[in-house]
């Protein structure tokens, strides 16, 4: 299962390196449309109240979904090395468990504005990805309410059920954060290089640390001295005969 997840997150990181460019070539047509004549040279003017709005609603999920949720999926991955009843062990997992409830109460709060403030026409990526996301996220956080008791037979299918909404949440954020960056350049014309580097760069660090922490024990076994076996001892010992002597 950590392998699968591993090569999930790698597989994401190839996904969201690719649909900038993708959504470069593809937004403009399906967001606004086939422009006229009269409208090819015309930009496209924002008024102050709506690029504050942007501005904040891109904030939210980026706070959500590009930084809670991962560092939600890193902590519970870094309790998997650590004793299940220990201290730290017990941080990891409400480190988690607080991460994924205020991500949850961002997306939602970033849901309601948008359907407020926002023209929800659902003719580009962003918009129609981010309502499958809202609702996925929801299900998620149900799942992890109805968590099963360890040892129980529904716990290996919650278990996978969990870790695959989870996986699905924080892959999908990524990308959505990515289609969000080009439907603010084709509504306002302003670059966005510089925010679609500096996430390219938090997600790299990000994997890197998933799979990192991954060989950290095995790296703090091997300064380790090796161990010798020991020889098994027996309840009883045997009395060796000696020559000229009677027993």
């Amino acid at each position: 299962m950590q392998v699968v997840a591993g090569k999930l997150f790698l597989s994401a990181l190839l996904i969201i390196n690719v649909v900038p460019f993708v959504i470069s070539f593809q937004e403009p047509v399906e967001s606004v449309g086939i422009p006229t004549n009269n409208e090819e040279n015309i930009p496209n003017k924002v008024s102050g109240k709506v690029m504050f709005e942007i501005t904040v609603h891109g904030i939210i999920l980026w706070v959500s979904m590009g930084f809670l949720v991962p560092v939600g999926i890193l902590a519970i991955r870094m309790s998997a090395n650590r004793e299940e009843c220990g201290t730290r062990h017990q941080v990891l997992f409400y480190v988690h468990a607080v991460s994924q409830i205020l991500s949850v109460l961002l997306v939602t709060a970033g849901a309601l504005m948008s359907i407020k403030n926002f023209n929800n026409s659902f003719n580009n990526y962003h918009q129609r990805l981010g309502v499958a996301l809202y609702g996925i996220i929801w299900v998620q956080a149900l799942t992890a309410a109805l968590r099963s008791c360890r040892g129980s037979k529904a716990r290996s299918v919650w278990f996978f059920g969990h870790w695959l909404l989870g996986t699905a949440v924080s892959i999908l954020g990524v990308i959505n954060i990515y289609t969000g960056l080009g439907a603010l350049h084709d509504k306002t014309s302003a670059s966005t290089k510089l925010w679609t580097i500096v996430l390219t760069v938090e997600i790299c660090l990000i994997v890197f640390l998933y799979l990192f922490q991954d060989k950290w024990l095995q790296l703090q076994l091997q300064k380790q001295e090796p161990v010798l076996p020991v020889r098994p001892s027996y309840p009883y010992t045997t009395r060796r005969h000696t020559p000229g002597i009677n027993c």
